[in-house]
């Protein structure tokens, strides 16, 4: 009899040891599936000295800017994750401030977002900006540079941004942003990119 209640108890430590293991396995292939989603998008930025992506966007204002139509300037393409949160809100107060210094360095600043062209023009006229935003509704420049966060049933842009110089090549890419102070690290590496390529200015 204590022969048979210590196979019982065997068989019912084996039993458990494979419910366990088939617990972790189905936890694994569901986390694998959540997580899916989340890289559907999780393309690489492009890299520095590339030709960046062109495209042609809707702003603010309804109409398309494309990024051919500033070839000659320096492009500061930002992108941020929606109008009228509290950290996009203080990266584009903080890039209206510095207008001045982006002009005197030949340079234009455009900001993108998945929002809509009236949801940027609402945004603008409520914090008085007066630099382009631009209207990726279908996520496809974010994509193609790269930034774009995929939750599933919601998408927007990551907060990424990237100069461009006169040619249309990246020269810089920053992906780790503090909109309290991104502006002047822009500005910064705007100054230095000058002093390597005054020709540009």
């Amino acid at each position: 009899m204590t022969n048979g209640k210590q196979t019982t108890s065997v068989e019912s430590v084996q039993r458990g040891g494979y419910i366990v293991t088939s617990i972790k396995i189905i936890a694994l292939f569901v986390t694998v599936f959540a997580v899916a989603p989340l890289l559907a998008f999780a393309d690489s930025t492009p890299s520095v000295g590339s030709v960046a992506p062109d495209f042609s966007l809707s702003s603010q204002e309804g109409t398309p800017v494309s990024l051919k139509d500033f070839r000659g300037k320096w492009v500061v393409l930002y992108f941020y994750p929606k109008d009228f949160t509290s950290g996009c809100t203080i990266e584009a107060h903080n890039f209206q401030r510095d207008q001045s210094q982006y002009q005197q360095k030949n340079a234009v600043v455009l900001g993108v977002s998945v929002d809509s062209a009236d949801s940027h023009k609402q945004f603008c006229t409520k914090e008085g900006l007066n630099f382009k935003l631009l209207a990726d509704t279908d996520h496809t420049v974010s994509k193609a540079y790269g930034s774009l966060t995929n939750l599933g049933l919601v998408k927007f842009a990551s907060r990424h941004t990237f100069i461009i110089n006169p040619n249309g090549k990246i020269v810089k890419v920053f992906t780790d942003v503090d909109p309290n102070k991104h502006s002047e690290e822009v500005l910064s590496s705007l100054a230095e990119l000058l002093k390597q390529s005054p020709a540009s200015r």
